[in-house]
C-alpha cells in the first residue's frame, strides 16, 4: 500500500523558471545537499547516486518533467523500496514562488510506523533549504 507524505508549502524568492531550470539537472543538486549528510555523490542531468550513512546506496532518476511546474522522480534499481518523489513549483508572482515536495512510498506497516517521523523530516529540510537557497548565485544562504 503507498503512503503519501507531503512537505509544507515553501516561499521562495524567485522565478518559477528559474527554480525549475535548476532543480531539473540533478547535478545541481549538490549544492542543495549538505556535505556531511550524504557520501560517494554522483550525478548527471536525469540520474543520481549517493550513500547515507546508516542507509546504503541510494539512486535517483528523473521520470518525468513539465516546464516550469513539475519534476518527479524515483528509486533506481539499488533502492529497496519502491517510491515517487515530485517537487510542484507554482509562481506567485515573477520573484516569488511556491514550492512543495510530495513523497509517496510503498511501505508495509511496521516500516510505515518507524519511517513516517524520518521522511517527514526529510521533507521539510528538503523544502528548507529549496527555500534558502540563492538561484541568482547559486549558493545556499544562511539565512
Amino acid at each position: 500500500m503507498a503512503t503519501k507524505y507531503e512537505s509544507r508549502i515553501g516561499k521562495v524568492p524567485h522565478a518559477q523558471e528559474k527554480i525549475y531550470g535548476f532543480l531539473a539537472d540533478f547535478r545541481n543538486f549538490d549544492r542543495l545537499i549538505p556535505e556531511d549528510r550524504i557520501d560517494n555523490w554522483e550525478a548527471g542531468e536525469n540520474y543520481c547516486s549517493f550513500s547515507i550513512q546508516g542507509v546504503g546506496n541510494v539512486g535517483l532518476k528523473m521520470v518525468e518533467k513539465r516546464a516550469n511546474d513539475l519534476l518527479k522522480f524515483t528509486g533506481d534499481s539499488s533502492a529497496n523500496v519502491g517510491f515517487t518523489l515530485w517537487i510542484q513549483i507554482k509562481e506567485a508572482t515573477p520573484a516569488d514562488s511556491r514550492v512543495k515536495v510530495t513523497l509517496e512510498a510503498e511501505l508495509n506497516p511496521m516500516i510505515r510506523v518507524v519511517a513516517a517521523q524520518p521522511l517527514k523530516q526529510f521533507l521539510e529540510i528538503l523544502v528548507g533549504y529549496i527555500e534558502k537557497f540563492d538561484f541568482d548565485a547559486g549558493v545556499l544562504r544562511d539565512a
